[in-house]
């Protein structure tokens, strides 16, 4: 099936030792505008370009633009979805694991995000405030920090 107008989202679980990197979104934002979430946004692609590695390049610039830190180049892959946003636009996420490299997270874009907030992954667990989806990602992510750095 070929699905027009998809958008193509990334997220990055970001981890500093046994923290992540959570945002509140905007209250303007367009979807799940107030909740919880991790940093990312939409893959934007001139067209007729051909961008290597467009996902991690795009995840770069979301973290420093969204909350004005760096992490460090490397990043894992730990899942994708597939949803409908609350405008109904069909959505295709990806989720890579991140670790922070440098610069103390803030707000940076008022319209996009509201707070930022290091939280350990049973703080997100037992956060009411906290969507499932955000809870299964970062349950993923730990999984796959686990085994990167059982391999370091």
């Amino acid at each position: 099936m070929v699905i027009k107008g998809l958008i193509v989202n990334v997220e990055a679980a970001i981890a500093c030792g046994n923290k992540w990197l959570i945002v509140k979104r905007s209250e303007e934002e367009d979807h799940a505008p107030g909740t919880l979430a991790l940093v990312g946004g939409k893959i934007e692609i001139p067209r007729g370009s051909v961008i290597e590695n467009i996902a991690e390049k795009t995840l770069h610039r979301e973290i420093r633009e969204e909350v004005g830190i760096s992490v460090e180049e490397k990043m894992y892959y730990v899942e994708s979805k597939f949803f409908f946003a609350d405008d109904g636009e069909p959505v295709f996420d990806l989720v890579f694991l991140c670790w922070h490299k440098m610069g103390e997270p803030y707000p940076r874009d008022s319209e996009e995000v509201e707070n930022v907030f290091w939280k350990t992954t049973d703080d997100i667990l037992e956060d009411l405030h906290a969507p499932d989806y955000l809870k299964s990602s970062l349950v993923k992510a730990q999984q796959v920090k686990r085994i990167i750095e059982d391999r370091r």
